[in-house]
């Protein structure tokens, strides 16, 4: 069993920064991507970043300079940098790893005032 725990949320002012963390049981290197999501309240969940095996990155637009997603393996972790957030980035984020199945973590609060 794949077990996923996301660390580093919390309360931030509109133009700060948080980092995320994705803590994994089993080594990452052997799941083909990772990735972080988000879902605010009444929306429906949203990719926000990925990384993959081969460490090829994908963003979505609303976060694209803004957020850097990045892997150590050695770790066992994915990370999410977030600079310059915005109100409208507030939201539950998920950390996702992706390989035979796909695993979820529990999700962790971001929440940017203005």
């Amino acid at each position: 069993q794949v077990q996923l725990v996301e660390s580093g949320g919390g309360l931030v002012q509109a133009g700060g920064s948080l980092g995320l963390s994705c803590a994994a049981s089993v080594s990452i290197f052997n799941l083909n991507a990772m990735g972080w999501y988000r879902q605010a309240p009444g929306k429906q969940r949203e990719l926000v970043a990925a990384i993959t095996k081969g460490g090829t990155t994908n963003y979505a637009d609303s976060v694209k300079g803004r957020f850097t997603i990045s892997r150590d393996n050695a770790k066992n972790t994915v990370y999410l940098q977030m600079n310059n957030l915005k109100p409208e980035d507030t939201a539950v984020y998920y950390c996702k790893g992706s390989g035979s199945f796909s695993y979820w973590g529990q999700g962790t609060q971001v929440t940017v005032s203005s």
